[in-house]
């Protein structure tokens, strides 16, 4: 089981200067592949400069990164197999293709690799399937693409590495309902499959609750981190840092608010609908 740990990390942009601001301050994480854990947090929480460092794509004020207990700034060496393993998505991320075609799009990160010709073949055919990006399209122009092919031939551009930590920011923003779906349920199934890590970071609180673990932020620090259940029983602190509930709790509160006698911790749609039809045909229930 890999190990992906931040230890004591502090970034400093702007040091020494008027403009100097503490985006992340004295922060410790750890993440083990084989799961899914959501990281929320309000604007400027800090959540994309921690990501950043992730991968060795910002260099802490003080603290480190360790992979299976290596500092990832220890050496050029180093950061190149930080980069392959931990395969960072950011938002938008159409916006970053650039090859002539969508297999070379796909293809760039396995030839960085220095894998032979029939080895990429077969990642660059995997990651698209993964995505559920049609071959038909390999020969294309990314830009030719409509926008929700580009965010899957970005995306599996990454997964192609094969890397045992994958962090999305806002993977699904922009995306309409279905499409949105579509992604989330192609992601978590290549995770189970490859039994490597998601980090997912988002602002939708109905995705954080499908992930087994949810971190939150504030100000630069980590200040929650559980399941969701637990961290969502906790809304007076959550609505404290500007976060919410999932809709289904909004809609609960407004339930036992009606006199309906609903359970305390109710998250799912799921939870809410089993809980309302198990009022039915006490006495007293409104329904």
């Amino acid at each position: 089981m890999s190990r992906l740990e931040v230890k004591a990390l502090t970034h400093v942009y702007s040091q020494g200067t008027p403009f100097e601001k503490t985006a992340v301050q004295d922060l410790d994480l750890t993440v083990e592949s084989g799961g899914t854990v959501a990281l929320i947090g309000h604007t400027g929480s800090g959540k994309s400069t921690l990501i950043s460092h992730l991968n060795a794509l910002l260099k802490p004020t003080s603290g480190t990164v360790l992979l299976d207990g290596e500092d990832i700034f220890a050496s050029k060496a180093a950061i190149r197999s930080a980069r392959f393993r931990v395969g960072v998505v950011f938002q938008y991320p159409e916006y970053q293709l650039f090859e002539q075609t969508v297999f070379a799009d796909i293809a760039y990160g396995p030839k960085n690799l220095k894998l032979d010709s029939t080895e990429v073949d077969r990642r660059v055919r995997q990651a698209a399937a993964a995505v559920g990006l049609e071959e038909s399209l390999f020969d294309q122009s990314p830009l030719e693409l409509s926008g929700g092919q580009k965010r899957r031939t970005a995306i599996a551009g990454v997964l192609a590495m094969e890397p045992e930590f994958l962090v999305l920011d806002e993977p699904t923003a922009g995306l309409d309902p279905a499409g949105r779906e579509e992604l989330l349920e192609e992601l978590f199934r290549w995770q189970a499959q490859r039994g490597a890590a998601i980090l997912l970071v988002t602002h939708d609180m109905s995705i954080a609750n499908r992930c087994q673990r949810l971190l939150v932020m504030a100000e630069g620090r980590l200040i929650m981190d559980g399941t969701p259940r637990a961290v969502f029983a906790q809304s007076e602190k959550l609505l404290s840092v500007g976060l919410d509930l999932p809709g289904a709790a909004h809609i609960a509160q407004l339930l036992r608010q009606a006199g309906l006698a609903l359970p305390p911790s109710l998250y799912t749609v799921e939870e809410l609908a089993d809980a309302i039809l198990s009022l039915r045909g006490k006495e007293g229930a409104p329904c």
